[in-house]
């Protein structure tokens, strides 16, 4: 038995300047693994709570200096001595010691932060990888991304208000040719976006940032990129959006405060979604249409477009398995998002991708808009087996890390690897009725 000998924190910056956790974990025979925690900007309301320490004399009042005292005082002397490969009754006891429903005592940073070290220790201590640790089962399926080509919403200073606007190759035959695929698309769309007049500056998630004419001008701009870069649209590299709806829901209503000023009702929303996707037929999934409090809203797209496209649920269902449960009774969406600082132990991260796979769910692995480079999402992408990762675009280096990684996962599983290509894709797309 490998026990924890110590744990160290370190308040580090993420992708954004902003300060965040950087946690060590020690263990009685020496082997050390450090984990890195991010940090989203739009983020859902029932999300585990990320503890700032709200001096404004340092970092705006965004430091981390509480949680890192946490991790090396209270969350040190009641783990120190546990058996590092005891993941569940570790994550337990962090929950417990916390004491409240969204881990806002602690916070879910800290937690995190000791929950991965440990994680990643003991995968190290036994002589395995990350992915090949966390899971009983064999692990060899590489997921098929979706990289944010083009940015807009809280992430990008443009006048688009959808959020994210990604390409996923799901025809390549591997993922180092997906990935190959989708960089040759990503810098095709910077040269129609020159060729426009249109800036190339990117967006924190490394998507391009320009000032457009409307928000389904980013869906035709991608069209042209992929054919420029010699692929078909929706048969080798098709498109996933993620408009973050719950940033701009109003008092019942959609606004698009960025572009055209117009208030649509829940309604007007998923007609507007229907008319897309009959128009462009090659996206084919769909994260946060709806926003988080839009109960009746989330129903009615999945009754309306749930057997046509993938839906995900980010922030209504915040990678919380009781949250997830109760949504998926009440029937919304057909797939899930999975952030691990949403929830903030590893060991809930993976029962809510195996609650999505027990009831026929997708699970989409996600990074967050402040990252760093730690790339256990990678792992934790592969060890879920549920075949998707969203974590960026193909340009900063706190995205390519993630990429990269898959690419030594690649070469590590050999023959065994599989790449999940087109499988999500043609489980869940299906021509949309008039």
């Amino acid at each position: 038995m490998s026990e924890i000998a110590k744990i160290d924190a370190l308040e580090i910056l993420d992708s954004r300047g902003n300060p965040t956790l950087a946690v060590t974990a020690t263990l009685s025979n020496g082997v050390t693994a450090t984990a890195k925690v991010p940090s989203g900007a739009s983020t859902g309301k029932r999300e585990a709570v990320e503890l700032r320490d709200g001096d404004k004399s340092r970092y705006g009042g965004k430091g981390v200096l509480k949680a890192k005292g946490h991790v090396e005082g209270e969350i040190q002397k009641a783990i120190r001595g546990f058996d590092a490969n005891d993941q569940k009754g570790l994550d337990k006891k962090l929950c417990e010691l916390d004491g409240t429903p969204n881990k806002g005592r602690l916070g879910a940073n800290a937690i995190l932060g000791v929950s991965l070290a440990v994680a990643l220790a003991a995968a190290k201590d036994r002589g395995f990888p990350l992915y090949a640790s966390i899971v009983d089962e064999p692990a060899n399926l590489l997921p098929t991304p979706g990289l944010n080509v083009l940015n807009g919403g809280k992430h990008a200073d443009s006048n688009v208000d959808f959020q994210e606007f990604m390409i996923s190759p799901v025809g390549a035959p591997s993922f180092s040719e997906a990935l190959r695929a989708s960089a040759e698309t990503f810098h095709a769309l910077q040269r129609v976006l020159h060729k426009k007049g249109y800036s190339t500056g990117v967006g924190d998630e490394g998507g391009f940032a320009p000032q457009l004419k409307s928000n389904e001008e980013p869906v035709e701009l991608i069209l042209e990129a992929i054919q420029k870069a010699g692929y078909k649209p929706g048969k080798d590299i098709a498109i996933m959006l993620d408009p973050a709806a719950s940033e701009f829901f109003d008092e019942g209503k959609y606004v698009f405060a960025k572009s055209d000023k117009s208030r649509k009702s829940p309604v007007e929303m998923v007609a507007l979604y229907k008319s897309w996707l009959q128009k462009y037929p090659e996206i084919w999934s769909l994260e946060d249409g709806m926003a988080e409090d839009d109960h009746l809203g989330w129903i009615s797209i999945t009754k309306e477009l749930g057997d046509e496209i993938q839906l995900v649920g980010d922030d209504n269902f915040v990678t919380n398995p009781e949250i997830f449960h109760k949504g998926i009774e009440d029937g919304i969406a057909n797939a899930i998002l999975i952030k691990l600082n949403q929830i903030g132990t590893v060991t809930e991260t993976l029962d809510c991708i195996e609650m999505a796979r027990s009831n026929g769910y997708g699970a989409v692995i996600s990074h967050r808009s402040g990252e760093t480079d730690d790339t256990s999402i990678a792992d934790l992408a592969v060890a879920a087996g549920m075949g998707q990762i969203k974590t960026g675009s193909a340009c900063r280096g706190e995205r390519i890390a993630k990429y990269n990684r898959l690419l030594e996962i690649e070469r590590e599983l050999g023959s065994k690897g599989r790449y999940a290509g087109v499988s999500a894709y043609e489980r869940r797309k299906k021509p949309v009725k008039a």
